[in-house]
């Protein structure tokens, strides 16, 4: 089946409102491994308005399952995850002052930068990946940076879903298949949530991981952590 790893931020946003330790981040990272999803993600900003840099370093202390931090690749960033050396990092090209990522890499106009960043996680033997939109160009120089994988940016996709699933979903396809030929491994993430999911994991036979975390806490507000995680976990049953 293809990979569930969730991301917990909103959970740390709901705990910075008010300061103190409730809800607690790091036991809802234990909860997330215990209750069945393959990976806990994070997302670390400059401003630490929800993950915050010293809970990187724990949940890594405390969790088995696969951990994932996305991020900008900041000095600080590079530095955290050098040190924490969790199984992937996601690299996005969110500026610091955006409310969530919003836009893949140019991955033309970036290429040397990337190659340099993506060189020096690998001698640290993170697994990289690259959080991109399904522009065909971009999806070709995104193997020459030497990546082991591409997210697919999946908010267009999201949005038009509802209108017209194919046409919503072709894009993703043509990206897929241009990464898996160019010897790409395809994750994807963004406003994925239980109404489109299933659709987007049967028409990507390529896809290893998604990363979902606003829809999924949202969810479980009202059905519960572990009967949500299962929920999406049926989701990302690949047909045989």
């Amino acid at each position: 089946m293809t990979k569930l790893s969730v991301n917990i931020n909103k959970i740390a946003t709901i705990r910075n409102s008010r300061g103190g330790n409730t809800p607690d981040v790091l036991k809802a990272a234990i909860d997330v491994q215990e209750f069945g999803a393959h990976g806990v993600t994070v997302h670390p900003r400059p401003d630490e308005r929800h993950i915050k840099y010293k809970d990187v370093y724990e949940i890594r202390r405390i969790i088995k399952t696969e951990f994932n931090i996305e991020g900008y690749p900041s000095p600080k960033f590079m530095e955290l995850v050098k040190s924490v050396r969790p199984h992937q990092v996601t690299l996005v090209p969110d500026p610091p002052e955006a409310i969530t990522s919003s836009s893949g890499w140019d991955t033309i106009n970036n290429l040397s930068f990337l190659q340099d960043i993506i060189g020096e996680l690998k001698e640290y033997g993170i697994r990289t990946s690259i959080f991109i939109d399904t522009n065909p160009d971009f999806i070709v120089n995104a193997a020459k940076t030497n990546t082991d994988r591409v997210e697919l940016y999946t908010e267009p996709y999201a949005s038009g879903f509802e209108k017209d699933p194919e046409k919503a979903i072709a894009p993703f396809v043509e990206a897929a298949n241009i990464a898996n030929k160019s010897g790409v491994s395809i994750n994807a993430g963004h406003d994925l949530n239980l109404q489109n999911l299933k659709f987007f994991n049967e028409k990507i036979p390529f896809l290893k991981e998604v990363s979902i975390g606003h829809a999924l806490i949202s969810d479980a507000l009202y059905l519960g952590l572990e009967r949500t995680i299962s929920m999406y976990k049926e989701l990302l049953v690949k047909n045989k």
